[in-house]
C-alpha cells in the first residue's frame, strides 16, 4: 500500500506539470473548463460530471470559490493535495515522501474543520482516528501508517477526530505548542543536538524564512549559549560577521524549548517540567561566559531592527515562558500569514507570485485570510478563483 501511495503523489506532481504546461491554452477559457482547472487544482482528480457542473454553475455566477469549495470535498484533497504540501515540514530531508504522522493529520484536521490555523503553533490539539483504527500512541506511527495503508478518507470527521495532546500524550497542556509538540515533530527535530532544529525548521515551514534571511549582527548578543564559539577555527571575525547574525536572535527563542526532547529509546516525546534539558548545556567549555540556560523564558530580539518588518504583533508581549507563549508570538506576526498564502498560492496557481497582480492579489488574501478567523480553506478558495484563468 505504501507503493500505491507513492504512486498517487507521483501521479499528483505529474498533473501538476501537465497542468502548468497547459496553462497557456486556457488563457481564455470558458466558465467549464476554468471550473476544470480549480478541481484539478484543488484536489487532483477529473472530477465527475455532476459536480463539474455544478462548479460550472457556480463560475458562471462569479462565484469561483464556491466551486472550489465543491472540489474541497473531495477526499483527494485531505489525502493527497493536502498531505503532499504539509509532509516536507516533518521531516529534516523535506521530502514528501514521508509516512502520515500526527503531524501531518493533525494540520489536515486543523484545515478540514475551519480551526483557527494561529493554533498549529500554540494549540492543545491532536488529530487521531476514530472507531476501527488503531489508538494513538505516543511511541509509535502505527495509528497513522494504518490510516495510511488503508487510504482512510482524512475528510471524513469520523476517520479522524479532533482531540488533545494532554489528553493522550501526557504532557500537560499548557506544554502543548500544536505541530511542534506533535510526536513526528519531536523525532525529527527534538531528537539528539541542542532543540535549535525545532526553531529553525519551524521558521522554515510557518514563516519562509531560513536563518540566512533572518540574519542579523547588530541583535544583543547576551542569549548566545555557552555551545557556541566566538573563535571558530581561532578566527573571532567569523563569529562577528557570521555566527552571532543568527544565534543572538534564535538562542534567546529556542529557550522556549527547554523542557523538551525526543527520547530515542522509548520513542516518546519527554517534557521535564522545570528542569532545563542537559543538551542546553553541552560543550559549555566551547566558551564559559556564555549564557547558561536556567529555564524555559523566551524573548524575542527581533522585534526591533531589521527583522520587524517580520510584523510582530505589538499588543501582545515580547518574552514568556515555554513553547506555547512562544508559538503564539510567531502565529500573530504578519509574516506567518503571509508564509501561509504565498504556499497555497504556489502550490493552487503552480508557481510563487511572479508580477505586481500576483502580489496585490497575495495582499489581499492575506487581509481576508486574517479579517476571516485564519481560516485555510478561505485561502486554497480565494487563490483556485484567481489562478482560474480568464
Amino acid at each position: 500500500m505504501m507503493r500505491t501511495n507513492r504512486g498517487r503523489i507521483l501521479a499528483a506532481a505529474a498533473l501538476g506539470t501537465l497542468l502548468a504546461c497547459g496553462s497557456a491554452g486556457l488563457a481564455h477559457a470558458g466558465a467549464r473548463e476554468q471550473a476544470k482547472r480549480i478541481h484539478d487544482r484543488i484536489s487532483g482528480v477529473p472530477p465527475s460530471q455532476q459536480v463539474l457542473d455544478q462548479m460550472e454553475a457556480l463560475v458562471a455566477a462569479g462565484d469561483a470559490a464556491g466551486a472550489a469549495r465543491i472540489a474541497m470535498q473531495e477526499s483527494s484533497f485531505y489525502n493527497a493535495t493536502l498531505k503532499n504540501w504539509i509532509t516536507p515540514w516533518t521531516n529534516r530531508d523535506q521530502t514528501m515522501f514521508a509516512p502520515l504522522n500526527d503531524y501531518t493529520a493533525t494540520v489536515i484536521g486543523i484545515i478540514r474543520d475551519d480551526v483557527d490555523y494561529r493554533q498549529v503553533l500554540s494549540g492543545d490539539i491532536l488529530y487521531v482516528g476514530g472507531s476501527g483504527f488503531p489508538a494513538y500512541s505516543p511511541a509509535d506511527n502505527n495509528l497513522y501508517q494504518a490510516l495510511e495503508d488503508q487510504d482512510a478518507n482524512l475528510g471524513s470527521s469520523s476517520v479522524l477526530v479532533a482531540s488533545t495532546q494532554s489528553a493522550h500524550t501526557g504532557i500537560p497542556a499548557a506544554a502543548t505548542a500544536g505541530i511542534m509538540t506533535t510526536r513526528a515533530a519531536a523525532q525529527a527535530f527534538f531528537i539528539n543536538g541542542t532543540n535549535r532544529a525545532m526553531f529553525r525548521f519551524t521558521l522554515i515551514s510557518q514563516m519562509c524564512k531560513d536563518m540566512e534571511q533572518v540574519h542579523d549582527v547588530n541583535v544583543v548578543p547576551d542569549r548566545i549559549r555557552q555551545d557556541v564559539s566566538r573563535s571558530p577555527g581561532g578566527d573571532s571575525r567569523v563569529f562577528l560577521n557570521n555566527c552571532i547574525g543568527c544565534h543572538s536572535g534564535m538562542d534567546p527563542l529556542a529557550q522556549a524549548f527547554a523542557y523538551y526532547n525526543f527520547n530515542a529509546t522509548t520513542g516518546q516525546l519527554e517534557y521535564t517540567d522545570g528542569q532545563v534539558q542537559p543538551k542546553y548545556l553541552i560543550n559549555s567549555d566551547n566558551f564559559k561566559p556564555g549564557f547558561v540556560t536556567q529555564d524555559d523564558g523566551w524573548h524575542n530580539y527581533w522585534r526591533t531592527g531589521q527583522n520587524s518588518v517580520l510584523g510582530w504583533n505589538q499588543s501582545m508581549p515580547a518574552s514568556g515562558n515555554g513553547a506555547k507563549s512562544m508559538g503564539a508570538e510567531l502565529a500573530n506576526s504578519d509574516q506567518f500569514a503571509r508564509c501561509q498564502v504565498e504556499k497555497v498560492f504556489k502550490t493552487v496557481c503552480l508557481h510563487p507570485p511572479v508580477d505586481q497582480a500576483d502580489r496585490d492579489e497575495v495582499d489581499s488574501v492575506i487581509g481576508q485570510f486574517k479579517a476571516g478567523g485564519y481560516k485555510m480553506k478561505d485561502v486554497f478558495a480565494q487563490t483556485a478563483a484567481y489562478c482560474k484563468g480568464s
